[in-house]
C-alpha cells in the first residue's frame, strides 16, 4: 500500500487532455449518436449497475457529464443497486453488462460468477462500529453481544477480520446478517449492539446514535490485503465482446484521470446522481484513495492485481465463502485493460 500512495498523482498532465476531450461531448451518457462524431458507424448499447457511494459512482457519473460515452461509440444505461452480489446476479441473469463491487464481494468472481475488468479505488470505509452504552470497548468486548453485518460484501469482511483479531469466529456472537437499507435503520433504531458496516451509510447511523465506537477499519488490516474496489463484466462479456469491453475500459480510464484531477468537481457530481448532500458525499469521498491510470497500468502488468485479488481469494477460502482461491489470471482480464485506450 505504500507504493501506491507514493504512485499518487503521477499523470496528472492528463487532466488537461482530458478536459480537451470533455469539451467535445455534449454530456450526455444516452444522447445516442449525437457528440459521438463521424467515428461511430453505430452507437453499442451497455448496461451498467453501480452502488450510489463516491466509488460506485464517481466514474460513471464523471463519463455522463463530459459525454464521455458517446465519444467512444456507447449508450450507457444506469442503474444503482446496493450491493455487489446483486449486480452479479443481474449479470448472471443477462439483464446487467457491467458492474461495481466492494472487496467483500471480490470471492464472486473467484468463483466464476464474473471477470474482473479494472481496479477503480482503494477504500478504508468499512468499520466495525459499536452503540454506546453496550459494555463494548474493544473488539473482544464484541463476544456474545448481537451484531449484524450485511452478508457476502466488506462489511462481512471487516467484521471476520476484526474478531480473528480478537481471537473470535463468527459462533463467538450473535450474528445477524441483514442487507443494507434494512441494516442502516436497525442500528440507528438500537436493535444491535455492534455491527461490520461501513460509509456512507453509517453517517444515517451516527446521526441517530451519537457516541457510536468505531472499534476497527480496513487499515488496520493493509498487511494483509489492498482492499481495492472494481469494475466487473458478465462473465462471458469479454470473450464474446471484447471490442464493448475495450471501450467501457476506455472510456473508465479517461473518467479515472479526470476524477484524479478535478476531485471536487467528482463529489459535485456525484452528489447530483444520488442526490446525496455534498457534504456526505465528501465525507464519503475522504476515505478513498484514488490512483492515476497510469499507476494502475503499471500495476496491472507487473502483475500487482493478480497479487491483490489472490490475497483476497486466500482469504475467502480462510473462512470458508469458497472451497478453492481461484487464480486472478482466470478472471481479471488484464490484457484487455492494459490495451484499452492505447
Amino acid at each position: 500500500m505504500r507504493s501506491i500512495r507514493a504512485r499518487l498523482g503521477i499523470a496528472l498532465a492528463a487532466g488537461a487532455l482530458l478536459l480537451s476531450l470533455a469539451g467535445c461531448g455534449n454530456g450526455s451518457a444516452n444522447a445516442g449518436s449525437a457528440g459521438s462524431g463521424p467515428a461511430c458507424k453505430s452507437m453499442t448499447n451497455v448496461n451498467f449497475g453501480y452502488i450510489g457511494d463516491f466509488n460506485g459512482t464517481s466514474l460513471l457519473a464523471i463519463a455522463k457529464d463530459k459525454g464521455m460515452w458517446a465519444q467512444h461509440c456507447l449508450n450507457v444505461n444506469t442503474e444503482v443497486f446496493t450491493n455487489g452480489p446483486l449486480q452479479i446476479t443481474a449479470m448472471a441473469s443477462g439483464s446487467l453488462d457491467f458492474g461495481y463491487i466492494g472487496p467483500g464481494a471480490l470471492w464472486l468472481p473467484a468463483s466464476g460468477k464474473a471477470k474482473i475488468v479494472a481496479v477503480d479505488t482503494f477504500t478504508n470505509a468499512d468499520r466495525i462500529v459499536a452503540l454506546p452504552g453496550r459494555g463494548i470497548k474493544t473488539l473482544a468486548d464484541l463476544k456474545g453481544k448481537k451484531v449484524a453485518y450485511p452478508k457476502g460484501t466488506s462489511g462481512e469482511m471487516i467484521l471476520r477480520l476484526g474478531l480473528e483479531k480478537a481471537g473470535l469466529t463468527m459462533n463467538d456472537i450473535n450474528a445477524t446478517p441483514l442487507d443494507y437499507s434494512t441494516l442502516t435503520s436497525a442500528l440507528a433504531a438500537g436493535q444491535f449492539d455492534a455491527a461490520g458496516f461501513g460509509y456512507p451509510q453509517l453517517t444515517t447511523v451516527k446521526a441517530r446514535q451519537p457516541g457510536i465506537l468505531e472499534l476497527a477499519q480496513d487499515s488496520d488490516f493493509a498487511s494483509q490485503m489492498s482492499f481495492i474496489t472494481a469494475f466487473v463484466a458478465r462473465d462471458n462479456l469479454p470473450s464474446t465482446n471484447p471490442t464493448m469491453v475495450e471501450a467501457v475500459l476506455a472510456t473508465l480510464k479517461e473518467a479515472n484521470d479526470y476524477r484524479l484531477a478535478h476531485r471536487d468537481e467528482a463529489i459535485q457530481l456525484v452528489s447530483q446522481t444520488t442526490h446525496v448532500p455534498v457534504a456526505q458525499v465528501t465525507t464519503d469521498a475522504s476515505f478513498d484513495q484514488l490512483e492515476s491510470t497510469s499507476s494502475l497500468e503499471v500495476s496491472s502488468k507487473s502483475g500487482d492485481v493478480e497479487k491483490w485479488l489472490n490475497a483476497f481469494g486466500k482469504y475467502f477460502v480462510s473462512v470458508g465463502t469458497l472451497t478453492q482461491p481461484g487464480d486472478a489470471k482466470d478472471y481479471y482480464t488484464a490484457d484487455l485493460y492494459d490495451k484499452a485506450g492505447h
